[in-house]
């Protein structure tokens, strides 16, 4: 019995989502579909500097090695670029003309990254915690066991596709995003 109980806490630590048993199936499985599974979305992003904002919108396709490809889609005078993100040197290259965007957080992510992050942190981040919000299971993922770890809020509907993630560094809210076509290809 006491090997049992001692399983349990193991399972639970690891997995590190607090929350019901069937919510935290629920992002296990979803975590476990995009590591085997290629996905594409759009995403509306907004990057907050604290004095200025920025809003733009991206098509994505992410594949299961950890790399995400882009396409600006709006505001019209940026639509058009497009690049990709590299899981194993976070490189960040560009097709076309290149994105000035400041990086936040100590430079740890870039507004066009942010998609990538989600897609990343999904896959391997630190599951903190799970519970309901209305209609939508609230999954907290930390991106690392780092102390500067960014910290991800995301919202899934009742099929488990991922709606809206908002990204922490140290408290702060630095990006916003909306998912939608979320698709498993």
């Amino acid at each position: 019995m006491k090997r049992i109980g001692v399983l349990l806490l193991i399972v639970a630590m690891l997995c590190g989502c607090s929350g019901g048993t069937e919510q935290m199936d629920r992002a296990m499985a979803l975590r476990g579909k995009v590591q085997q599974t290629e996905v594409s979305f759009d995403a509306v992003v907004t990057a907050d500097y604290g004095d200025k904002i920025h809003t733009f919108s991206m098509e994505c396709q992410a594949d299961t090695l950890g790399n995400l490809r882009f396409k600006v889609t709006e505001p019209e005078n940026i639509a058009g670029i497009s690049g990709t993100i590299s899981k194993g040197s976070g490189k960040l290259t560009f097709d076309d003309q290149v994105l000035a965007f400041d990086i936040l957080a100590d430079e740890l992510i870039s507004p066009v990254s942010g998609p990538w992050v989600l897609m990343e942190t999904l896959r391997s981040g630190y599951l903190t915690s799970c519970s309901t919000d209305g209609d939508f299971l609230r999954v907290a993922i930390d991106d690392s066991y780092e102390e500067n770890a960014l910290h991800l809020e995301v919202w899934l509907d009742s099929n488990d596709i991922p709606k809206q993630c908002e990204i922490y560094w140290q408290g702060r809210r630095l990006l916003s995003m909306d998912v939608k076509n979320f698709a498993f290809l």
